[in-house]
Parts: structure tokens; C-alpha cells; sequence
């Protein structure tokens, strides 16, 4: 932080914790990473089930966010009916000491 004391920063989003806060912030992008390390691939329906109460309109906005930022990967086979599967990517895997460290917390500090 000591970089930034003499910027503005009003504007959070110009920091790299305000980029890193765009690739995974929100309510489901880590969770659907969670579960995606878990499994290592999981189609459309299973990551549906593994999360619970998320609308198929949410949950293909965040697939779709995270492909796009190159956090997951879109796997789609040319069969009938049409398979679909999503893993995490290189640069997805890479955010994972991240979350390792945000449940080591949440272990020390869950009251």
C-alpha cells in the first residue's frame, strides 16, 4: 500500500486490489471456484446443485464473467445432447492461495 499513499484513491478500481476485487468479487464467483477446485470439472447442472439457491440467469452471467477474465474454461463437446464442463484455468488456480488464505482465516476467526 505504501505505493498508493500518495495517489488518489477514491477510486479503488484503478488499484491492483480493486483489479483483483473485479475477477472475483461478488457473491458466487468464489464459490463457483470453490467447487471447481473440489471436483476439477464439473458441468452446468453439478456446479447448479454443489451451489444451491443461484438462478440459471446468475449463475450464466458468472460463468460467463469468469471465462471472459480467464479464470475458468469453457469445455463444450459436439454431442447430442450437448455437453458442457467447466474447470479452472492456469490464472484460475493461481487466485487459489488467495481463497486457501480467506478460509485459514475464517478458521481463526470464526467466533
Amino acid at each position: 500500500m505504501e505505493k498508493f499513499k500518495d495517489k488518489d484513491l477514491k477510486d479503488i478500481t484503478a488499484t491492483p486490489f480493486g483489479y483483483t476485487l473485479s475477477i472475483i468479487g461478488g457473491k458466487w464467483k468464489m464459490i463457483i471456484m470453490f467447487w471447481l477446485v473440489e471436483y476439477k470439472t464439473l458441468r452446468y447442472g453439478e456446479l447448479k446443485r454443489c451451489i444451491g439457491s443461484i438462478s440459471d440467469k446468475v449463475l450464466n452471467n458468472q460463468l460467463k464473467e469468469l471465462e471472459r477474465d480467464g479464470v475458468i474454461i469453457r469445455n463444450e463437446f459436439p454431442e447430442i445432447p450437448p455437453r458442457v464442463e467447466y474447470s479452472l484455468s492456469k490464472r484460475g488456480l493461481s487466485l487459489m492461495p488467495i481463497l486457501e488464505e480467506m478460509c485459514k482465516w475464517g478458521e481463526n476467526n470464526n467466533i
